[in-house]
Formats: structure tokens, C-alpha cells, sequence
């Protein structure tokens, strides 16, 4: 039994090898094909690519195993962009000073109206298509350019409508004005001016005093309206005493008239002196309504914003003031997200100061 086993094996095989034999001697079969091969296959392993350098393998050891398909790559950074790979792009500053519209001065660029006629304060005001008969509120932010992360907070946080404005003596002024300005806001410089207790309270070098000469008046002023450019007007910080003295203060507003630039004046003074400082210089003065948080306390500064809501309805502008608190930039940029559902329009300081301007030129309007 063994010895017939083992013959039945041994033929299986030889039949097996016998077959195998036969089908490699067959011609190969063509499937799907509709035209004849070429007799002289292309060698595509002897074709060269051209290179102005040698070539990298495709695949080398010690290669990142990570590899993606063609296009792969391309759609994730699309999908998720990395900060190196899809940078965010950085606002444009606006061009400041703009040419004909400056002179040298001690310090930069002096402000003056271009020989066209156009004044600094038209070229540089942030533009604004406004409703001319909707109520208006206009809202200065002072004090900025001496604490950075205050003055971060307010061009970053606050609305592009409200006016931003500068102390003189900030460091790398140019470059604070050139940073709201790109974030869209529109600027002011500030004018430290003699208080009743000066020098004991003292605003600052080069602070405009009203027993000063008007020689004297007009060097300090050279030095702080060229600190820097791109700024509409200038807005008084102090100056209850200068503000006072119609002749000293008349003079300090002509100055500024020639230049093209507007006042905004927060009242400090007396208003009759004022008002005959403004009649002698024909200067374009806006005088402030509200300090907005003269207490700083979030209610406080809540029920002045709706004192500026009122007298828009009632005159049809108001004009605010306030400090780089941040409960004043909290409150005031919860409350202008909250004015065009309730009928009223935040406008630049520029917009207001037109709109009285006007109402000042037609008094029936």
C-alpha cells in the first residue's frame, strides 16, 4: 500500500509539470486592446529630464514618511492656514503728511492749507457718508500715548467712528497716530494750555500761557503742532485760565486757523471768552457738551452717554469727551454697537464740527 501511494503521487506531478509546460509555449492573449503594440516599446527608463542642477531622488532614505498626494498639501494650508503661512495682512496707514499740505517745523512736519485751498483738516478727516438729519454723537477719547496698553485697548476696542487724541509728549507719537489712523479712526492732537493754578498744576513743557507774548505763544505752538501729522484739529487739555483771556486765547486760535486745523475746546475758560476768542480768529471751534465719566463709575458714565443722546435729539449734535478708562471704553463700546437700532449715528469729530459749521453759516437750516 505505501509503495502504490506513493506511485498515484509521482504521476499527479508529472501530469501537473506537463500542463504547466504546455500553457507557457501558448501565445499570450490581448485584452481591450484596439490597435497592435508598437513593435519598438519606448524605453521610457532611458528618457533624461533636463536640469540646470543635479537631481534629488524622489525617495531617499532617512525621507519623512509623511507624504501627500499632490494638491493634498495645497488644500489643508488653504483650510488651515498657519500664521507663516497665510500672514494676515496689516492695515494700511493712511499717507501723512501729505504734500503741499506741510512745512518744516522745530520738531516735523508743520500742518498749513495746500495752495488749492484744501485744508489738513478736510485732507486727514476720516470719511464718512452720514445721515445730515439723523441724530448725531461725536465722542473724543483723550489722554493717549503714555500708557501703552490703555492706548492699545482704545484703537483696538472702540469703534473707528470715535476720534482718538494725543498727548504731544507721548513717545513715538508718529507711530501712534499712523496705528488709529490704519484701524480707521481719525485723530487729534492735544494742546496743553494754562490752568488757574499753574505752575503748582503744570500741563507740560511748552504750555500755551496768557501772559505769554504772542511770539512766545506762537514758538510753543510750532513745537507742539509738529510732534506729528495726519491729525484733523487739536483739543485743549486744561487751559481754564488761557481760556479766560479772549485776547491771548484769540491769538492761539488764529494761529491754528491759518493752519487749516479745527478747535475742540472742552469749555474750560468762560464761555463769553470763548465765543469772542472764536469772533476774532474766525476759527472753526466745536466746544465739548459732556464729559463722559468725569466720575468713572459704569453708571455714571452711562447716564452721560444718554445726556448726549438727548441733546442730539435736541440740537441735532452732541459732542462727549472722555479718558482711556477702561470702564469708559467698556461702557462706550457697548453703547455705540448699540445706537443705529435705536435711531442714532456715532459720526468723527470732523462730521459734527461740519454739521454746527453749517448750522452756524444758516441758522434757518
Amino acid at each position: 500500500m505505501p509503495l502504490l501511494a506513493g506511485a498515484g503521487a509521482a504521476l499527479v506531478c508529472a501530469l501537473l509539470a506537463g500542463g504547466l509546460a504546455l500553457l507557457g509555449t501558448q501565445p499570450a492573449r490581448t485584452i481591450g486592446a484596439r490597435a497592435p503594440l508598437p513593435e519598438a516599446p519606448v524605453e521610457l527608463a532611458r528618457a533624461e529630464i533636463p536640469s540646470d542642477g543635479p537631481q534629488e531622488p524622489a525617495f531617499s532614505e532617512g525621507m519623512d514618511e509623511d507624504v501627500a498626494l499632490p494638491g493634498v498639501e495645497d488644500a489643508e494650508a488653504a483650510l488651515n492656514p498657519s500664521p507663516e503661512a497665510a500672514p494676515v495682512p496689516a492695515p494700511v496707514t493712511p499717507e501723512a503728511p501729505l504734500a503741499g499740505l506741510f512745512e518744516p517745523g522745530p520738531g516735523g512736519p508743520l500742518p498749513i492749507i495746500a495752495s488749492s485751498g484744501q485744508r489738513p483738516d478736510q485732507a486727514y478727516a476720516k470719511a464718512f457718508d452720514g445721515d445730515l438729519d439723523a441724530p448725531t454723537i461725536a465722542v473724543v477719547i483723550g489722554g493717549l500715548g503714555l500708557n501703552r496698553a490703555l492706548t492699545l485697548e482704545a484703537i483696538e476696542t472702540l469703534p473707528g467712528e470715535v476720534t482718538l487724541s494725543f498727548v504731544p509728549y507721548a513717545r513715538d507719537l508718529q507711530a501712534w497716530v499712523d496705528r488709529a489712523r490704519a484701524d480707521g479712526h481719525e485723530v487729534l492732537i492735544e494742546l496743553p494750555m494754562e490752568p488757574f493754578d499753574y505752575p503748582n498744576n503744570d500741563p507740560g513743557p511748552h504750555t500755551l500761557l496768557s501772559d505769554a507774548s504772542e511770539a512766545e505763544n506762537t514758538r510753543r505752538l510750532d513745537w507742539l503742532l509738529s510732534r506729528a501729522a495726519g491729525y484733523t484739529g487739536v483739543i485743549n487739555y486744561l487751559g481754564a485760565r488761557l481760556g479766560a483771556d479772549a485776547e491771548a486765547l484769540g491769538h492761539v486760535f488764529s494761529v491754528l486757523e491759518t493752519r487749516g486745523l479745527t478747535v475742540f475746546h472742552d469749555g474750560s475758560g468762560r464761555r463769553p471768552a470763548l465765543a469772542s476768542a472764536q469772533e476774532m480768529s474766525g476759527a472753526q471751534l466745536a466746544l465739548v457738551d459732556r464729559l463722559v465719566d468725569a466720575n468713572p463709575e459704569a453708571s455714571a458714565i452711562d447716564n452721560r452717554l444718554l445726556e448726549l443722546e438727548a441733546l442730539s435729539l435736541q440740537n441735532g449734535t452732541a459732542l462727549g469727551l472722555g479718558s482711556p478708562y477702561p470702564s469708559t471704553i467698556e461702557n462706550l463700546a457697548a453703547w455705540a454697537n448699540s445706537l443705529p437700532a435705536r435711531g442714532y449715528q456715532l459720526a468723527p469729530a470732523s462730521f459734527v464740527a461740519r454739521q454746527r459749521l453749517a448750522a452756524q453759516a444758516d441758522p434757518e437750516s
